[in-house]
């Protein structure tokens, strides 16, 4: 939904040939014209703001305290509000895997889109991260650590923004998917092997949450060294 409509861009062929005035058509410099296009032009705005991966976005956004009330419900330690609070949480992952991928594939990418995306993937991660640790099932210091790492990429990325886009990597890929394993294991009250299986899986999350962490710090030196130098060579390139 990129394109104005035909009215807004001032009809068909035939439509013009039927008005036939250049008045009726829209002269240059003509008030009602100009209005029309850009009343056009903000439907169209308006309308791609209401896609499919931005709807997502919203009820991703929603779910976040409804998962928390869930998980606080009662003292936080009945096995039947943890189990809707994991399902809250199960369709927040979902559609965080769908929303990106509709964006992409039918060019449903808005400036709502942008900003919605990484706030609502961090606040439902950091609600269900604070909540265990909160009740005592998540040391601290991995929510710490975890939560450090998100925000210190996205710093990192509004840091070098200049000097271009640092790509999703494969690795952090694996470390969403073992992160949002890991954390969906420990929102349901498990005992016995599985308890002990979710504690590996969190190790392993961490220690892709710390390996990838690293990686973009490394890709953001990188991308700022490459940018500076270009920008020294188109400039003594100018001054020949």
């Amino acid at each position: 939904m990129t394109g104005a409509p035909a009215s807004a861009a001032g009809g068909s062929p035939s439509a013009k040939g039927a008005t036939g005035a250049p008045g009726a058509s829209g002269a240059p410099g003509g008030g009602k014209p100009a209005r029309t296009g850009k009343l056009g032009a903000a439907a169209v705005n308006q309308a791609s703001l209401w896609n499919i991966a931005n709807i997502l976005t919203m009820i991703r956004l929603v779910l976040v305290p409804g998962f928390v009330a869930l998980m606080l419900a009662d003292g936080g330690y009945d096995p039947a509000m943890r189990a809707w609070a994991w399902a809250a949480f199960a369709v927040a992952m979902i559609t965080d895997i769908f929303d990106g991928h509709l964006a992409r594939t039918y060019n449903l990418v808005t400036d709502f889109g942008k900003i919605a995306d990484p706030i609502a993937d961090k606040a439902i991660m950091g609600a269900a991260l604070i909540c265990l640790s909160s009740l005592g099932d998540l040391p601290w210091w991995v929510t710490g650590v975890i939560l450090g790492r998100e925000l210190g990429v996205t710093l990192l990325r509004f840091l070098v923004i200049r000097y271009g886009v640092i790509p999703a990597s494969r690795g952090g890929k694996m470390k969403t998917l073992a992160q949002g394993t890991a954390v969906g294991m420990y929102v349901l009250a498990l005992t016995g092997p599985l308890a002990t299986l979710r504690f590996w899986v969190m190790a392993v999350a961490v220690v892709l949450t710390v390996v990838t962490g690293l990686d973009y710090v490394r890709q953001a030196i990188v991308l700022r060294r490459r940018g500076i130098a270009e920008r020294r060579a188109a400039a003594e390139e100018a001054e020949r």
